[in-house]
């Protein structure tokens, strides 16, 4: 995986740096301490992986990440707690809390990888295995229009039958291409070619209106205009 870092401490790169030239499978391209520089390196370049500070000058680490049209995975990298929740929101892969051991850094790349195999994975680009129960559902792509985070659950609401599962809500649209699904809402992930309608608070799939979150906006009127 081709992987860049962004912090404002050089001290921080450092050891991201060092723990990075550990892990075979990742390639550290580049470090930032200027998030604008990095944006720069972005619009040219291709990244499968994001490590990323929260706190930093200028630009949040937060607002870097939403400002991008095109999104890695993404690791925060950051001494702060608070911001824990939110960066799942933002589909975070994992979140490490400074100081950091090689150890837990190599479990937040482990599971970068895993989810950037699977979305590369040539049997797995029609359909995902959805767990309800104790069976093991098949279910293609075309047939999914959109998922529902409920509590502990996830309804995955196809054309014709919704589907229980009980997962986290990152772990459900982990398993979505992102070229095909976006996140709408917090609690909303929706098949892009199956809007009918688009409102400014609004998306309209089969007569079910789901809302568009602020937050989300930009990315759901980028895949619509491709």
């Amino acid at each position: 995986m081709k992987a860049i870092a962004i912090d404002d401490e050089p001290i921080a790169l450092e050891i991201i740096r060092s723990h990075a030239s550990k892990v075979p499978f990742l390639d550290l391209k580049a470090e930032f301490t200027d998030a604008f520089k990095a944006l720069e390196y972005l619009q040219k370049e291709s990244v499968d992986l994001l490590f990323l500070d929260i706190k930093m000058p200028d630009i949040s680490g937060l607002d870097f990440y939403c400002s991008l049209s095109k999104k890695p995975l993404l690791i925060f990298t950051t001494a702060y707690m608070e911001h824990a929740a939110t960066s799942f929101e933002m589909d975070a892969v994992d979140y490490l809390l400074k100081p950091f051991s090689l150890a837990r850094f190599i479990k937040g790349c482990n599971k970068a990888f895993e989810l950037y195999n699977y979305r590369n994975s040539p049997e797995t680009q029609d359909h995902i295995y959805i767990k309800t129960g104790y069976e093991q559902l098949k279910v293609s792509f075309e047939e999914i229009l959109y998922l529902e985070a409920t509590g502990n659950y996830v309804t995955f609401a196809l054309k014709d039958k919704n589907i229980l599962s009980r997962s986290t809500f990152i772990e459900a649209i982990n398993l979505l291409p992102t070229d095909k699904f976006v996140r709408v809402h917090r609690s909303y992930y929706v098949a892009v070619h199956k809007i009918d309608k688009m409102e400014r608070h609004q998306v309209t799939i089969q007569n079910k209106h789901i809302p568009i979150s602020e937050a989300y906006r930009q990315n759901l009127t980028a895949l619509l205009h491709k």
